[in-house]
C-alpha cells in the first residue's frame, strides 16, 4: 500500500501530491513498538524468547497445569512468610507447598539472565507509559486532540523516564532479582559480553552497558520510532482538522489552525483566496454562534449537511470547500483495521482477488 515506488500511495501522489491521508493510529503505535524490538537485538530477543514461552505453554495442558501450580506455590510462600493472609492454617499451607514442589520438580527451568529480567522491567514500564495512548487510539468514538494529546504526553514521559527513571528502574529489578534467591550482578564489576564480543569488545563496566548502552539506547530508540510514526504533518493535519468540529458550540474553532489547513491545499487555494477566506471564517463562526440549531450539532458531517440545507454553503463557499477536504480526508481507524483482519477468516484461495467466481 505505502510502497516507495509502486505502492498505491506513491501511484496517487504522483497524480496529486497534496492528497493527504491519515494512517490508522492504533497501528502506527504498534509499529512504534515493532521497530523498537527490530532495532535493539536485546528487546528483540526478549519479546522472542516470550513469543516462545507462550506458544510452549499454550499447545500444552500439563505445561500450563505445570505453571497455575508454580504461581500457586509463590502464593503460598507468600501465606507462609505472613505476606498474605487467608484466615487457613499454616500447616494447610505447608502441606500445598509440598506437593507443589514434587510435582513441579524437574519441570522448574525459568530463564534466569539478569538481561531477560532487565528487559521484562524496561518494557513493562514503556508500555505502562503508552497504554492510556493505545486504549484511547482503539476507542470508536475517537477524540483527535486528546489522542494527540497523549501522543505528546508519552513522549514527554519518556523523557523523564530517561532523565529520572534509572535509579527506581535499577531498584526494581535487583529486588526482583534478589526475590529468586540469586545474586544481582555488581554494576562496578567489568561487562562480560558474550561470543566474539567478549574478546575483542570495549571494556565496560555493568553499570555503563547497562544504563547507556541498554536503558538510555532503547528510549532514545523508541522516541525516535513515535517520532517518525506520529510525524509533525500528520498530527497537524489532524489538530486543524479537530478545529472544524461542532460539537461543545463549536470550542474547538480556531481560526489561524483553519488557515494553516487551507495553506495546505495550495492547489484548491489561491493567496487571493486564503485573504478571502480570513474573513470569511470569522462570519461564519459568529454566524454558527447566533445559531441554536446549529450549536446542536455533533460531528463535521452533520455540520456540512446542515450548511447545504441552509443555503449557507452559498454565503461561505471556501469555507465550505475547506469542510468538503476534510470529509474527504482518509483518515483510518482500529475499526477499519479490525474489519480487514477479519477478512482473513472467510479469504481463500478463490476470494483472494475482486471479481465474480460463480
Amino acid at each position: 500500500m505505502s510502497g516507495e515506488f509502486n505502492g498505491l500511495k506513491t501511484l496517487i501522489m504522483r497524480e496529486n501530491e497534496f492528497a493527504y491521508y491519515v494512517h490508522c493510529f492504533a497501528h502506527q503505535l504498534q509499529l512504534a513498538i515493532v521497530g523498537l524490538a527490530k532495532k535493539h537485538s536485546l528487546i528483540g530477543a526478549f519479546f522472542t524468547l516470550v513469543s516462545n514461552v507462550v506458544n510452549i505453554v499454550g499447545l500444552s495442558s500439563k505445561r500450563r497445569d505445570i505453571l497455575r501450580d508454580k504461581q500457586a506455590l509463590k502464593v503460598v510462600e507468600a501465606l507462609i512468610n505472613g505476606e498474605l493472609s487467608n484466615g487457613k492454617g499454616l500447616n494447610q499451607a505447608i502441606e500445598i507447598k509440598r506437593s507443589c514442589d514434587t510435582r513441579w520438580g524437574s519441570y522448574y527451568g525459568l530463564v534466569q539472565s539478569f538481561d531477560v529480567v532487565f528487559s521484562l522491567h524496561l518494557m513493562r514500564n514503556i508500555l505502562g507509559i503508552t497504554n492510556a495512548l493505545s486504549q484511547d487510539l482503539q476507542r470508536d468514538d475517537q477524540d483527535i486532540v486528546n489522542a494527540m494529546d497523549l501522543v505528546e504526553l508519552c513522549k514527554q514521559q519518556f523523557q523523564k523516564m530517561r532523565e529520572n527513571g534509572w535509579d527506581s528502574l535499577l531498584e526494581e529489578v535487583s529486588v526482583f532479582w534478589r526475590n529468586q534467591s540469586i545474586d544481582v550482578p555488581n554494576m562496578d564489576d567489568m561487562f562480560l559480553a558474550r561470543g566474539r564480543a567478549r574478546r575483542n569488545g570495549p571494556k565496560i563496566t555493568n553499570m555503563h552497558y547497562y544504563r547507556v548502552d541498554f536503558f538510555y539506547e532503547v528510549i532514545a530508540l523508541q522516541l525516535q520510532e513515535l517520532n517518525s510514526c506520529f510525524y509533525e504533518a500528520n498530527t497537524k493535519l489532524l489538530l486543524c482538522l479537530a478545529c472544524f468540529s461542532p460539537n461543545d458550540s463549536f470550542s474547538s474553532f480556531d481560526k489561524q489552525k483553519l488557515i494553516r489547513l487551507a495553506q495546505l491545499y495550495p492547489n484548491d487555494f489561491s493567496t487571493q483566496e486564503l485573504e478571502v477566506l480570513k474573513d470569511q471564517l470569522q462570519t461564519y463562526i459568529d454566524d454558527m454562534h447566533s445559531n441554536t440549531k446549529i450549536l446542536e450539532l455533533q460531528g463535521i458531517a452533520a455540520l456540512a449537511k446542515k450548511l447545504v440545507e441552509t443555503k449557507k454553503d452559498k454565503t461561505y463557499p471556501l469555507v465550505y470547500l475547506l469542510i468538503k477536504l476534510v470529509l474527504t480526508l482518509p483518515v483510518a481507524t482500529a475499526s477499519v483495521e479490525r474489519a480487514f483482519s477479519a477478512m482473513n477468516i472467510v479469504k481463500n484461495r478463490m476470494r483472494n482477488r475482486m471479481g465474480n467466481h460463480g
